[in-house]
């Protein structure tokens, strides 16, 4: 029955987010969570696209004893990389062509608080060297300045990517991953905790529309579904489905779930509960291997959006960004050829 799938669940509230739990896997992560909020030890917070990430970080600056001083929050992908270094680290009157006044960086605003780094896989190489050394407690100029700035920040990054496989790549450095890694946690896909399913459905359907509830039938067809979207899309669809709905009785019908199956080969989600040694670099037929198989999942997402990037890439897990740069390796012409297919 309804009243036996959300029972027993917890709603928290982090930084405005709301947080509704009831796996034990989750309830665990939790509990870490308010433990290592008191330290000021960096963390790394692994998991895939939509699994709540954000929440976690959240958390942590809400248990920590910065909770009281500034939540800064930032999406690597989402900055272009000629303003990366100016977002970060500020820039004075001057240093370049519009900068008509001087303008703090996010270091700065977040001093004596978190500094939240979301998909810190998408950072430049130039600028994980520079971010390293903040890291490290080493005053940074501004873009443009002449005085040293020092800060007091708890840096909490986030990756739907393998920082770990891309070490060897030269895509992320070693040693700025074991650094923002000195606590890693994961945050399990939303298909490996059915049992948040029904309540987190629940709360979508309140908020959309509080007249409406979910059959049962409406219930088991959510919790079989694989969400390679996790969180994100059972949100979407619980919204689309009380929008769209005859009446205030949400049915299996009115969910209008689709499985992609492809879209869950690029995970390859790892469990993490504490930093790992770096694994040896894969060998040359295995590479090869596993970049086709890759090429092939990513054309057929694609192909199965219609050649919606934003579409595709949030159901493979990846951002934008990554997903462009790899479009640009396979060419047009198969891209073109996949769309058409």
């Amino acid at each position: 029955m309804l009243g036996d799938v959300l029972s027993g669940y917890e709603h928290k509230n982090f930084l405005g987010m709301s947080a509704v739990v009831c796996s034990p896997v989750m309830r665990q992560l939790l509990d870490l969570v308010q433990r290592i909020a008191q330290t000021n030890a960096a963390v790394l917070i692994t998991g895939e696209s939509g699994s709540g990430k954000e929440l976690i970080a959240r958390a942590i600056h809400h248990y920590s004893l910065r909770g009281g001083k500034p939540w800064v929050d930032v999406s690597c992908a989402a900055l272009p990389e000629h303003l990366v270094e100016s977002e970060l680290f500020g820039y004075e009157k001057g240093a370049f062509s519009g900068a008509d006044s001087s303008k703090p960086g996010l270091f700065e605003l977040a001093n004596h608080g978190t500094l939240f780094l979301d998909e810190i896989g998408e950072l430049e190489p130039r600028m994980q060297v520079k971010l390293l050394r903040v890291l490290d407690g080493v005053p940074y100029y501004r873009l443009g300045g002449v005085r040293k700035v020092s800060v007091d920040v708890r840096v909490v990054a986030a990756t739907n990517q393998d920082l770990e496989r891309m070490v060897p790549n030269g895509q992320f450095r070693g040693d700025l991953y074991h650094r923002l890694g000195q606590i890693c946690l994961h945050v399990p896909p939303l298909r490996e905790r059915p049992e948040d399913v029904g309540p987190l459905a629940e709360h979508f359907l309140q908020m959309s529309n509080p007249r409406s509830f979910l059959s049962p039938d409406a219930i088991r067809t959510l919790q079989r579904h694989t969400w390679p979207g996790n969180i994100r899309e059972l949100r979407n669809t619980v919204t689309k489905a009380a929008v769209l709905a005859r009446d205030c009785e949400i049915r299996a019908e009115d969910l209008m779930i689709m499985n992609t199956p492809q879209a869950t080969m690029l995970r390859e989600p790892t469990p993490i509960s504490s930093p790992v040694p770096a694994l040896a670099s894969p060998s040359a037929g295995n590479s090869a291997n596993l970049d086709g198989m890759e090429k092939t999942t990513i054309l057929k997402v694609l192909a199965q959006t219609n050649g919606h990037q934003q579409r595709a890439a949030e159901l493979l897990g990846i951002s934008r960004r990554t997903l462009s740069r790899k479009l640009k390796l396979y060419g047009r012409e198969a891209v073109r050829q996949s769309c058409a297919s």
